[in-house]
């Protein structure tokens, strides 16, 4: 049977598990990933002529493979990589890890087995990279995904640097317009490409929009680093890419007529806050012209990564760089920088992201979005603060999918969302001393929920608190007046039913029966559209352009949603891809339309649970009384023992030495008293047990004879299931099943929180405070006339 994708990517990680114990979890990856490497290529070009890659006779992955078990497998890996190296220029790339070290990878038996159990992970029928390509639908960009975000956070702080998450690389590769890239011939760079993944990500948008693949340039310091980010490129069909490794401050490699070559597009995410970044740097007389708007700080480089990314941009250049929040206030230097970038126009937004997103910092980190094509008549800055939208992963914060789509439609559309998104004009920041903070300008605070003190000193709930529930009032016009009546004095009111009814008010009002109508009817829409589209998927299909469809299809939908936000229903989809969804299309891909693999019902595809439900609910229903018959026998046996088998019960004398009561202890009691006349009651309740006993028996055959006949039964049907009935069962049953609950969950919310709100209200206001001192003063009364009589009594 296929094994799940989410499965192949967890077996993945599991080599892992043959690596701890000898060295630090950052250093996985310099194993992992070379065979990984090796593993790609020897699938994709061995046995081809001409190919990219030449894998030379002992120098491909089968070679390894035929190494298992071999007590020189360490050092003979190692050749095997030597050859593959030398045969493509990859000397200094993939083969820097040594697989025969012992202090990593134990001595003897142990580096035997490790290595074979490593070699033996990657060496499955399923991890086949034959014909796939990164970020269509292949195996191996997700499998790259997701190895590098557990090597990052496997990593720790202070070394997880070389991995820019995959949601922060694709919203920057979406919002610098590279899906409007012309030609093949454009051009993306990163002077701090790091692994490569924002290069990666960037080269991957443009080519899904244009089917154009942009020229990768990219140079990177660190030389593990740089081997990976060599590496990465090939494992994604880009080994053209111009990756080099040093220091582009200090010894920029990418120059052309004595400055700086420039790209069409740029982006970065450099280290933060660099102390070094002078080193090697002559910023007094720089050759290429970065410093011209003035040098930053000594001791802080983030500008200079800056200047090197705006210097690095053709005049119609667009770019954006991952910066720490201080560059958008920070004063002296840094700031009449900043004064002069913004007054030229080249930064088009700013996108404000959570904390703790980056594996090398905690500290919370913004998007500068830059354009050069546009800036003179640039007249503003588009804002965003996204920084309440996330979701806790482990110790770091991720975004999550409605999270990306949200900011990259506000920013692509400029459209101003409260509390979220603005477009701030230039006279408005030169207002402000050209500092960019965002809190100056976009305002996501919460609005405080303020107490009315006449409410509480005279009672009735503020007609203003009610009032900002108008979302609501909008939508229900006359539910206000069916839960609210005017107050005896102006600007207050009443709750008309009992706390307790508020909720059941609500839903059965017929305003909203009508609003859960109209979204049922935009769900139904949606699903009669889509439901057509899931039942024609075929083997080879592309499982992440269905869902990129299915999805933005529903997000579109439920925008004409009233009081639902249709982000939150989009990610409650992409949530279920993650969890199910995907692993069926991917089996589907691969397998077709199946009821039965390898012999096997296929019940990752097609649950029991649904074939029950549709084909056997009588038959189910029938076992169900069968087993409640027998529960309910059971139940008797518990309550006679609860009665009677105490120390001097009746049915003590009968248990075991185990002290159970079973059918042959009863039998043996029965038959030793069965002459004893003063035994009566105990003899009947003793035959009563044991004849519940029998019933028990009798009923609990009856249940397993029904429940092997009706597994016998749906396991049966499985091999009689229609590709029709497949369909029905998993697109109908399952699929849409699953969704329109979920569509149910986010109109059950709309009520809670309206309940919720009301309820919070009425409980504020209920009791004014002359009352509240009344009922005091009545309690401190009765406690006091019983303190009196206490007194008495000891006197």
């Amino acid at each position: 049977m296929a094994i799940k994708k989410s499965e192949l990517y967890s077996s993945l990680w599991k080599s892992c598990d043959e690596l701890r114990g000898g060295m630090d979890a950052s250093q996985y990856k310099d194993y992992v990933l070379v065979l990984l490497f090796v593993k790609y290529v020897s699938d994709k070009y061995a046995g081809q002529k001409d190919a990219m890659v030449e894998i030379p006779k002992g120098g491909g992955f089968s070679d390894m493979v035929a190494l298992k078990g071999d007590k020189e497998i360490g050092d003979k890996i190692n050749k095997i990589i030597s050859k593959l190296a030398e045969a493509n220029n990859l000397k200094g790339v993939i083969d820097q890890t040594d697989f025969n070290d012992p202090a990593k990878l134990g001595s003897g038996r142990d580096m035997v087995d490790r290595l074979s159990n490593l070699v033996g992970i990657f060496d499955k029928p399923e991890l086949n990279f034959r014909g796939n390509r990164a970020e269509g639908d292949d195996l191996l960009g997700d499998a790259y995904e997701y190895l590098m975000r557990h090597f990052a956070t496997e990593s720790g702080k202070s070394k997880g640097q070389f991995y820019t998450p995959a949601e922060v690389s694709r919203i920057m590769a979406k919002v610098i317009g590279i899906r409007a890239a012309k030609s093949g011939t454009q051009t993306i760079y990163d002077p701090t490409c790091g692994s490569g993944s924002l290069l990666l990500k960037g080269h991957d948008e443009a080519k899904s929009a244009t089917g154009k693949d942009l020229a990768i340039y990219g140079q990177e310091n660190d030389l593990a680093t740089w081997a990976l980010a060599k590496m990465n490129m090939f494992l994604h069909d880009s080994p053209s890419a111009e990756i080099w490794k040093g220091n582009s401050l200090a010894s920029p490699h990418f120059t052309e007529k004595g400055g700086l070559k420039t790209f069409d597009f740029v982006v970065a995410n450099p280290p933060f806050s660099s102390k070094a970044w002078s080193n090697g740097v002559n910023t007094e007389h720089d050759p290429f012209g970065r410093f011209a708007f003035g040098v930053p700080p000594p001791k802080n480089g983030d500008y200079a990564f800056l200047l090197q990314v705006l210097a690095s941009l053709k005049s119609t250049g667009k770019g954006a760089i991952i910066m720490p929040h201080g560059v958008l206030f920070r004063g002296n230097v840094e700031a009449e920088i900043r004064k002069q970038i913004v007054r030229r126009g080249f930064i088009k937004g700013i996108i404000g992201l959570p904390p703790n997103l980056f594996y090398g910092t905690g500290i919370p980190a913004c998007i500068i979005v830059l354009d050069k094509e546009n800036a003179t008549p640039r007249k503003g800055i588009f804002m965003i603060d996204a920084s309440k939208g996330f979701q806790k992963d482990g110790n770091k914060n991720r975004l999550r999918e409605q999270d990306i789509h949200k900011i990259v439609d506000a920013f692509n559309t400029q459209n101003e969302i409260s509390k979220f998104s603005r477009m701030v004009a230039l006279a408005e920041i030169e207002a402000n001393d050209f500092n960019l903070n965002l809190p100056r300008y976009v305002d996501s605070t919460e609005p405080e929920d303020l107490q009315d003190i006449d409410g509480h000193l005279r009672g009735g709930i503020p007609d203003c608190d009610i009032s900002d529930l108008d979302r609501y009032w909008q939508v229900f016009p006359n539910l206000r007046a069916t839960l609210f009546a005017s107050f005896h004095r102006p600007g207050y009111s009443v709750l008309k039913v009992e706390q307790s009814e508020i909720k059941q008010t609500i839903y059965g009002h017929l305003e909203f029966e009508t609003f859960q109508q109209s979204v049922t009817k935009l769900f139904e829409k949606w699903k009669a559209t889509q439901t057509r589209m899931l039942k024609e998927i075929a083997v080879a299909d592309k499982p992440k352009k269905l869902i990129q469809a299915l999805a933005e299809d529903l997000l579109e939908t439920f925008k004409k949603a009233k009081l639902l936000d249709p982000y939150d229903v989009y990610q409650h989809l992409m949530d279920y891809w993650a969890e199910t969804m995907q692993d069926d299309a991917y089996l589907l891909v691969m397998e077709g339309w199946k009821a039965v693999l390898d012999g096997e019902p296929n019940t990752d595809l097609i649950p029991t649970t649904l074939v029950i439900s549709r084909y056997f609910a009588a038959d189910h229903t029938a076992i169900e009384q069968l087993e409640a018959g027998r529960d309910a026998v059971t139940r008797r046996m518990e309550e006679l023992d609860e009665e009677h088998g105490g120390e001097d019960g009746l049915l003590a004398e009968a248990k075991n030495d185990k002290g159970k009561l079973t059918k042959a202890s009863a039998k043996a009691r029965i038959e030793e008293i069965a002459d004893d006349k003063d035994a009566g009651d105990e003899l009947k309740t003793l035959k009563d047990y044991s004849g519940l006993i029998e019933k028990e028996a009798a009923a609990n055959k009856k249940v397993k004879e029904a429940m092997k006949a009706f597994d016998e039964k749906v396991t049966a049907k499985y091999a009689k299931l229609s590709k029709d009935e497949i369909k029905t069962l998993v697109v109908d049953d399952k699929w849409m099943g699953t969704l329109a609950a979920v569509v149910q969950s986010e109109l059950d919310r709309v009520s809670q929180a309206l309940t919720g709100r009301i309820k919070q209200l009425a409980e504020r206001y209920a009791t004014p405070l002359p009352k509240l001192t009344e009922e005091v003063q009545t309690l401190a009364a009765r406690v006091n006339s019983h303190l009196k009589k206490i007194s008495a009594t000891w006197n």
